[in-house]
């Protein structure tokens, strides 16, 4: 039997800041329901759904060893305008024939935006 990787869960002390932030850069589009602390959050074309949970007191935000990886085929053309949004990348590294550039959500996650899922 094998299994699929379905949604991602991340913990937040800034709920409202987090589904602003993933609906005006990547276009997710939030669901909540009656009775749920959790907020999903819906890519509008494919990817992996978002679900945001509230974080306890002891937890700490901003996990360092997982990133958030979205495919973009022109890394420089989205960094352009994420930047207008009021989101800004590092430095766009090239390797093996994609670039990719690196920042941090509201909640402090690392998260990168990469051209590699276009490489043949």
């Amino acid at each position: 039997m094998t299994a699929r990787l379905g949604r991602l869960l991340i913990y937040t002390k800034k709920l409202d800041e987090m589904i602003a932030f993933y609906s005006v850069h990547f276009g997710y589009r939030p669901h909540r329901k009656d009775n749920d602390r959790i907020v999903e959050l819906s890519p509008t074309g494919l990817g992996l759904p978002l679900l945001l949970h509230p974080a306890s007191k002891g937890q700490k935000e901003g996990q360092v060893l997982v990133k958030l990886v979205f495919d973009v085929r022109d890394v420089d053309a989205f960094c352009t305008a994420a930047k207008v949004n009021g989101l800004v990348f590092g430095p766009i590294h090239h390797a093996d024939g994609y670039s990719f550039a690196n920042a941090k959500d509201p909640s402090n996650n690392a998260i990168s935006v990469s051209s590699r899922a276009f490489v043949p």
